[in-house]
């Protein structure tokens, strides 16, 4: 049996990480009162990253992972983000939602609410899985309502009033192998066990598919040079998409 690798170290949440930091240093200052909000934060895995630009509050809808996160110290606060969100308008700087839209019916709701909180010349980041086609039993462990083509996901972020200023697709190099992979489970009918809060009332979070410590340094390194990359150029295929956009002055 493969070891569970820590959420942090895991080649996935690395390097969506830091896909997403290179990204964040161009569009983010780093300064003390900069006001981000972290919708669907989860357990707050990753409000310790966005820290770095500034205060960082987080709202989750399931009581398991904000109870986690406020345990590890983060201000987070249980509500749905899919009504309205209890804040002023035009009250933050910047409005994260990662992997979040995708588990809801409504995603121009949340968009447009978020673009509501947004300050003139507020930011906008969003990641997202990527291309239907892709679908696998992830998708059903993670309660996911759609995946996003680039052009869908600019299309929304436009529809509901932002300027789009990056979308690229994440998880290039080993789109071939992660494609091959669901396709041939799909096939086979083979769903990996891995755990799930959707599932399991024990569990917190759904679990990271496990990866032998070589196949992890290897991933993590190959996420390195991907990150490299997306810091100059959008990547044309990949199985998630992260975007930036922005609230007009």
């Amino acid at each position: 049996m493969i070891e569970k690798i820590p959420e942090d170290h895991h080649w996935w949440f690395a390097s969506r990480t830091r896909a997403l930091k290179v990204l964040l240093d161009q569009y983010l200052p780093q300064t003390p009162d900069f006001r981000l909000l972290d919708v669907g934060c989860g357990a707050g895995n990753m409000i310790h990253h966005l820290s770095h630009y500034g205060q960082v509050k987080g709202i989750e809808i399931d009581p398991r992972p904000v109870k986690m996160a406020r345990q590890r110290g983060y201000d987070v606060d249980q509500f749905d983000a899919a009504q309205p969100m209890p804040f002023a308008d035009n009250y933050f700087d910047a409005v994260t939602a990662l992997d979040v839209i995708k588990h809801n019916e409504d995603d121009l709701a949340i968009l447009a609410d978020s673009y509501r909180l947004l300050k003139p010349g507020g930011q906008m980041i969003i990641t997202v899985p990527a291309l239907m086609w892709l679908w696998s039993h992830n998708d059903d462990i993670n309660a996911h309502v759609r995946r996003y083509t680039a052009a869908e996901l600019k299309q929304k972020l436009a529809q509901t009033g932002f300027t789009v200023g990056r979308v690229t697709y994440n998880n290039f190099f080993i789109f071939p192998l992660a494609a091959s992979l669901i396709l041939l489970r799909r096939f086979a009918k083979a769903r990996p066990q891995l755990a799930s809060h959707h599932l399991d009332e024990a569990e917190y979070q759904v679990e990271m598919e496990p990866a032998s410590p070589l196949v992890n340094t290897i991933l993590t390194w190959v996420g390195q040079i991907e990150a490299a990359l997306i810091s100059r150029v959008n990547l044309p295929i990949g199985t998630s998409l992260i975007a930036v956009a922005r609230k007009p002055q």
